[in-house]
């Protein structure tokens, strides 16, 4: 989704290597910079590229760049991501809006001494992703007659894709998609209490009785010739997204 700044008025642009702590990010495909703007006079702060736990940074770095939103005044949340899906139904190009998840990367990014002005201690985590952003994110694809399935997603460290035995394991525990992404970065908003809403490009369809080989290279592939379909589903959301 990096091309989704073109679309903006930029107000401000900035390599991640030039923002005092971040992290650089390290994975092809993500041109890693920090990019204001607005779109329909709406203000957003768009991160062209993420950081992962697999890149051998700590949850509490992964998710820095959420709390430095925070302190500039960001309520709402929204992420895109790219997932392997894990139902017949859920085929490469298709989309999904996380309802749920599970988080399955062994790590947390609350762990570690607690600063009381971040938030609580101990964040509720009954409505991860917000249902009304939820419900609006539904209503408007059905509008632009964009099929969006709802998901349970499972988060796991990577970078490996994983085995037939691990998917099949994953959908006894009532995952539909699977990533290395999105989670940390929830539970770091939910404790800042911003609002979030997350939607997941499929990639890659994973099942346990066909399982093919999968590529990086594929996944971006697919993600690339899926992105104007995103982007025209995101500025309708951007363009009338609710307070």
């Amino acid at each position: 989704m990096g091309f989704f700044a073109d679309q903006m008025n930029i107000t401000a642009q900035l390599a991640y290597e030039k923002i005092p702590h971040f992290p650089a990010s390290t994975v092809d495909f993500h041109a890693g910079q920090l990019i204001a703007g607005t779109i329909a006079n709406k203000h957003l702060l768009i991160m062209q590229g993420r950081f992962h736990f697999y890149e051998g940074l700590e949850a509490s770095r992964v998710t820095f760049p959420i709390r430095v939103m925070h302190e500039l005044g960001i309520t709402d949340l929204l992420l895109t991501h790219a997932v392997g899906g894990m139902q017949p139904h859920l085929k490469a190009g298709t989309l999904g809006c996380i309802s749920d998840h599970i988080n399955l990367m062994g790590t947390h990014p609350l762990i570690g001494p607690h600063a009381g002005h971040l938030g609580t201690r101990f964040p509720d985590m009954s409505e991860p992703y917000d249902k009304r952003l939820q419900s609006f994110a539904h209503t408007m694809a059905q509008k632009l007659d964009i099929p969006l399935h709802r998901t349970v997603y499972a988060a796991v460290s990577g970078p490996s894709y994983e085995t037939p035995a691990e998917i099949n394991m994953l959908r006894i525990l009532g995952a539909d998609t699977i990533g290395m992404s999105v989670v940390p970065e929830v539970l770091v908003a939910r404790q800042l209490e911003m609002r979030v809403l997350a939607l997941s490009v499929i990639t890659d369809q994973a099942l346990p009785e066909q399982m093919v080989p999968v590529s990086h290279q594929e996944v971006a592939r697919v993600a690339r010739e899926t992105a104007p379909k995103v982007g025209k589903l995101l500025n309708a959301l951007i363009k009338q997204w609710p307070e």
